[in-house]
């Protein structure tokens, strides 16, 4: 389990295929700090540490589903991926209740200037179903976007936007989001729930 607060913004250093799955390597200044079968969320997505590298680099999978689903299978050397270790059960939820099980993905339509911080426009795509499971935002509801924890504003069927203060842009992969770009997202676990027990109700 995660909250969505981004620890670092870590540089790819080798993407590798292995048939269906994909070995992400990425160099950090925790690297050290890791071990195998540690779970640590790479734009949101839960992944599980493989293997320990020299010069601060650590190596996870990433699975066919995992592909399908997010924007992982796209990163190549050089990108930054926002990484987040595990919540610790004694500390702050500093950022809301983050599972590392992306839904789905979203692209950018715009960023907007607003006295410092940013507004990046967000559109995804959705059935009628999927959104009456919960597979959506509410007005200042929480959405996690590339592992990063916000609050919804401007909540629409199919997109939504989020202000970006200037600390998150400059320490997250916010900072290369451009018009165009893929991001990972993931709907609150709590409207999942709701939507889910409405569901039972009516049955």
């Amino acid at each position: 389990m995660f909250s969505g607060i981004v620890e670092e913004a870590a540089v790819v250093t080798a993407v590798e295929r292995r048939g269906g799955n994909v070995d992400l390597t990425v160099r950090c200044s925790f690297a050290d700090e890791l071990h195998i079968d540690q779970s640590v969320a790479h734009n949101g997505v839960c992944l599980t540490v493989v293997d320990i590298k020299p010069d601060n680099c650590y190596t996870v999978t990433a699975i066919q589903e995992t592909l399908d689903r997010s924007n992982i299978g796209q990163l190549a050397p050089g990108d930054l991926v926002n990484l987040e270790r595990s919540m610790l059960m004694n500390g702050r939820l500093d950022g809301h209740i983050v599972q590392g099980h992306v839904d789905t993905t979203a692209v950018c339509t715009s960023v907007e200037e607003a006295d410092g911080s940013r507004y990046f426009k967000f559109e995804y795509e959705v059935s009628p179903q999927m959104a009456a499971k919960g597979y959506m935002t509410v007005e200042k509801g929480s959405v996690t976007v590339n592992g990063v924890s916000l609050t919804v504003c401007d909540s629409e069927r199919s997109s939504f936007r989020v202000a970006i203060i200037p600390y998150t842009f400059e320490h997250t992969n916010f900072c290369r989001i451009v018009p165009g770009t893929r991001v990972n997202i993931e709907f609150d676990i709590i409207g999942k729930y709701l939507a889910r027990l409405a569901e039972l109700k009516e049955d």
